[in-house]
């Protein structure tokens, strides 16, 4: 870890993190390209010197998670070489007899119940809104609700 005179831990990015890589393990962008396709990731020489340039240069571009991620599971696989396949078949067989034997559903199944059916009362609400009063009395009078048509025609009566 990086520090200051206040010894104050500095922060890594992602781009600090492959810029180290790159010179420790003398990688050049198409060593690089070529680790991230071992990982079918696909990624051009432009786009690594983007990342490698400093951070005030106007064609700076900061690198994401999955990009890192992506190289160092292509450099396992660049370094140590691919993992055989019955090794491979092992573990897949591990994992999944792992997930099966702690895996509980939070819910019991819907089928003994049938399908979800939606509610449906006869009244949509407006985006946004819920129910309102059926009746408001305001005080001011510039407030007060004004009467319907059907209100009105049966006052004329």
């Amino acid at each position: 870890m990086l520090t200051f005179e206040r010894n104050a831990p500095i922060a890594m990015t992602n781009n600090d993190i492959m810029k180290k890589l790159r010179v420790a393990l003398h990688l050049r962008n198409i060593d690089i390209v070529h680790i991230l396709g071992l990982v079918d990731f696909l990624a051009t020489e432009s786009e690594l010197t983007a990342f490698f340039r400093s951070e005030d240069h106007d064609k700076y571009k900061p690198m994401g998670d999955q990009m890192l991620r992506n190289f160092l599971n292509g450099l396992v696989i660049h370094m140590r070489g691919p993992m055989d396949p019955k090794k491979a078949a092992e573990k897949d067989a591990a994992k999944e007899a792992a997930t099966k034997k702690d895996f509980k559903k939070p819910y019991p199944s819907s089928d003994k119940k049938g399908p979800i059916k939606a509610r449906n009362d006869g009244f949509k609400k407006p985006m946004g809104q819920g129910r309102t009063p059926s009746k408001v009395n305001f005080s001011s009078s510039s407030l007060k609700r004004s009467k319907g048509p059907s209100e009105d025609s049966k006052d004329k009566n």
